[in-house]
């Protein structure tokens, strides 16, 4: 049995999760700009619940985006720091994957798939495509991508469930995209750090895992605001 760690700080969501064997306790707090001050707490919270130690950590995995760039890096600077420190693997998990996971089972059918989007501001999305897997998992239909959500390419003629910050933002947009009404949509679910986690487990299971320092952030873009021209052009 193995006493794994995840977090995920990539939206306004601040999330920590903790299995030990078989049990998963969680924390998780709706606080957009208070992540710096809510993560390491959570976890302090986790291990104590838990009675554990940092040091009993056999692992640790981490929301790597994409997502808010402060976020995204305060989560994977934390997850580094802490693995750094007890000499364990990094399992980094796409955060919009995370939030895949979190599309209720029961609104699939036989072509289903889900389509993840987190608002990124400026105008734009980030997406992925993700279908169920054998294993109750996710996994990717094609590359995630950040843009306007009018430009967005679907993969196939699916029937589609809906999840993230992006579908309240662009809901008129992403719905002219697809093929028939959502069999299910929430723009009000957010990456959580027990999906991170349960993506996670599969890898450290079979000896996965990164070194800290190759546990790397994914922001998709490298621009973080509009300059003043271009918000007078919008």
């Amino acid at each position: 049995m193995s006493n794994l760690l995840a977090i995920d700080t990539a939206t306004e969501a601040c999330s920590a999760a903790l299995l030990v064997g078989d049990a998963l306790i969680e924390r998780r707090e709706l606080a957009p700009r208070r992540h710096a001050e809510l993560i390491l707490p959570m976890i302090e919270s986790l291990l104590a619940e838990a009675g554990i130690s940092r040091r009993q950590l056999d692992g640790i995995a981490v929301g790597r985006g994409p997502g808010a760039f402060t976020g995204v890096r305060l989560a994977i600077s934390i997850a580094q720091g802490l693995a750094l420190g007890l000499d364990l693997p990094v399992v980094p998990v796409s955060s919009l994957a995370a939030l895949a996971l979190d599309a209720p089972v029961e609104a699939e059918q036989g072509d289903s798939a889900i389509l993840a989007v987190i608002d990124a501001r400026m105008g734009e999305i980030y997406a992925g495509t993700f279908r169920r897997s054998v294993d109750g998992l996710v996994e990717a239909l094609g590359s995630e991508s950040v843009g306007h959500a009018d430009k967005l390419v679907l993969p196939g003629n699916r029937r589609w469930s809906v999840v993230g910050s992006g579908w309240d933002a662009y809901r008129e947009a992403l719905a002219a995209l697809l093929p028939a009404t959502p069999t299910f949509a929430d723009g009000a679910r957010y990456p959580q750090a027990r999906a991170v986690l349960r993506l996670a487990a599969p890898q450290f299971a079979s000896g996965g895992g990164v070194l800290p320092e190759a546990a790397l952030p994914v922001y998709l873009r490298d621009k973080v605001a509009l300059t003043l021209e271009e918000q007078r052009a919008r």
